[in-house]
């Protein structure tokens, strides 16, 4: 499967979640290509990291901009069993050639309200992309969510509206086991003493993109 993580928005912790996606899937003895479409190159970064303190990646990495991304993603997917692209933070050409080849968009949303206004934003360029990707399939996932308050409940309220997007029932929490768990060139999965919340809602995400049939 070609999943895209990706969101007009910067900040909204699309990367994280890409690159533990990206190795979890390969813990689970996946071949897995993660492709870096953003402009800023964390994931890059982070492979490199990874390299250097682990001692192991686990996936290719490769960085593809453009209509280069849409290119050499149709010629590599076939090698591999899970593709995973990291692209956005804005609105560029490297988010729309994705969109026209993934099977699936995830759109991780911060329970604020420019997040979401530009998940709006994003529903557009899904539209324009089934055009010429008629299968793709959309989901949103509240991330970073509020441990309590009613932000996360009113936020999910607004995205259950946006037309040819899916919200998934499942969230990711604020939680500092990833940006640690990153700094150590980890996913959440690999780092001890382990955060189980967080493991077990990353492992919930993966179960649902990888497994569950959801109508568009």
């Amino acid at each position: 499967m070609i999943l895209t993580v990706g969101n007009i928005k910067g900040g909204v912790g699309k990367t994280t979640l890409a690159l533990n996606i990206a190795i979890v899937r390969s813990e689970l003895g996946q071949e897995v290509l993660l492709v870096d479409g953003d402009e800023q190159h964390t994931a890059s970064t982070f492979t490199e990291l990874r390299n250097n303190l682990v001692g192991k990646v686990g996936y290719t990495a490769i960085q593809l901009n453009g209509s280069a991304l849409r290119t050499q993603v149709r010629q590599l997917a076939p090698k591999y069993a899970d593709v995973v692209i990291d692209v956005g933070g804005r609105d560029t050409g490297s988010l729309r050639a994705a969109l026209t080849v993934t099977d699936t968009l995830l759109i991780p949303v911060q329970p604020r309200s420019f997040d979401i206004w530009a998940v709006s934003q994003v529903a557009e360029l899904v539209r324009e992309a089934r055009e010429l990707n008629e299968d793709l399939t959309v989901f949103a996932i509240l991330n970073a969510a509020d441990s309590q308050g009613r932000d996360n409940q009113e936020a999910a309220e607004v995205l259950r509206d946006i037309k040819d997007i899916q919200l998934l029932d499942i969230l990711i929490g604020r939680r500092k086991a990833f940006p640690n768990a990153a700094s150590a060139g980890k996913a959440v999965t690999e780092q001890t003493p382990k955060d189980t919340k967080a493991v077990d809602e990353l492992n919930s995400l993966i179960k649902v993109l990888y497994t569950k049939t959801i109508s568009k």
